[in-house]
Order: C-alpha cells, then sequence, then structure tokens
C-alpha cells in the first residue's frame, strides 16, 4: 500500500508539472480505422508519446481480411520548443494482424500472426489555441512479423510449410496522419 502511494503521489507531481495531450488521428479516423494517443513533456525539448491504433475491418472488398491492433511508444525531440514546429521520434512497439501482405494483394492468400516495430517518425505540430494543436506526421521502418499463411478462398490449411511460425521482415511505412491533439493541463 505504501509503494502504491508513492507511486500516486510521484506521478502526480509529474503531470501537474508537464504539458500532457490527448491526441486523435482525423486521417485514419476518415477510414473508420481509430487510432488514439497521449503525449507528455518528459524533458526540456523531449516527450513520450503513446498511441493505439486498430482495424476493424473484416475486408475492405469482402474477401480479404484487414483487422490489425498496434501499440507505438515513442520518445520524440522537438528542435524549437515542445509541442511547436518540427521534431523527430524513435520508437518500438508491438502489433496483432490478420491481413494481406502488400505483396500479396493479387493472390488469394492471407497472414495472421504477430510482430513488432522498430523505426522513426517525422513531425510537424501546429499550435492552433492554448487548448488545441494538429501533429502532422509520417514514419516507418523495420517490421518483423511471425505469423501462419492461410488461403482466403476456402482451401484448407496452410499455404507455408513452416514448422511453427513463418517470418517475414520488411522496411515499410507503416503510420502517419494528423492528430488533433486537446491539452489536458
Amino acid at each position: 500500500m505504501k509503494k502504491a502511494l508513492i507511486l500516486f503521489v510521484l506521478f502526480f507531481s509529474i503531470q501537474s508539472q508537464s504539458q500532457t495531450y490527448l491526441k486523435f488521428n482525423a486521417a485514419t479516423a476518415a477510414i473508420l480505422i481509430p487510432n488514439i494517443g497521449i503525449e507528455t513533456s518528459i524533458g526540456e525539448k523531449t516527450t513520450f508519446s503513446v498511441d493505439v491504433m486498430a482495424s476493424f475491418w473484416e475486408s475492405f472488398d469482402g474477401h480479404n481480411p484487414m483487422k490489425f491492433y498496434t501499440l507505438t511508444p515513442e520518445v520524440r525531440y522537438h528542435f524549437k520548443e515542445k509541442y511547436n514546429g518540427f521534431y523527430v521520434g524513435v520508437h518500438a512497439g508491438p502489433d496483432l494482424y490478420e491481413l494481406q501482405k502488400w505483396n500479396y494483394f493479387d493472390s488469394n492468400k492471407y497472414e495472421h500472426g504477430f510482430g513488432y516495430r522498430l523505426g522513426a517518425t517525422v513531425g510537424y505540430n501546429v499550435k492552433l489555441n492554448d487548448k488545441f494543436l494538429l501533429d502532422v506526421f509520417v514514419g516507418g521502418g523495420w517490421h518483423q512479423g511471425f505469423y501462419h499463411g492461410y488461403y482466403n478462398d476456402g482451401t484448407p490449411g496452410r499455404y507455408e510449410k513452416a514448422k511453427h511460425w513463418n517470418k517475414s521482415g520488411e522496411w515499410l511505412p507503416y503510420r502517419g496522419g494528423v492528430m488533433i491533439s486537446y491539452k489536458l493541463n
């Protein structure tokens, strides 16, 4: 109980001294893929951001699955000042997916698995007023996936013959958008 109280007081005192923003990606919301996050100050020109994104689409075309869930914790360095102007960030995060990989779009194959991403983000913050800002960003990096490959036309079994998990690693652009950010404190 004593440790929990100390952690609560420490968390509250850090949050009372820092700016924290709740974020919502307007670009991915337009295609019904929610992407929400939170970003808080951790230094003079650095912030910590974490966001989650999920696609609940069974399929875009009624045939190929397009479901995924990502978690992206990221440390950002702001060149000018926090929450104003250009920044760069580095991140690492896990994902779960059931989708058709980009190089199988013209096939009857899809993948079901999990993976991790290591990458970078480049962005620009525009202050709209004291409470709102826009965060325009793009990012990508290395994705390492572990999956089972299946047919989506009813063919039984897996199309790949890996004993446990098939593995695939690619350099990909995998994040971007326009976050509408609201200042909590």
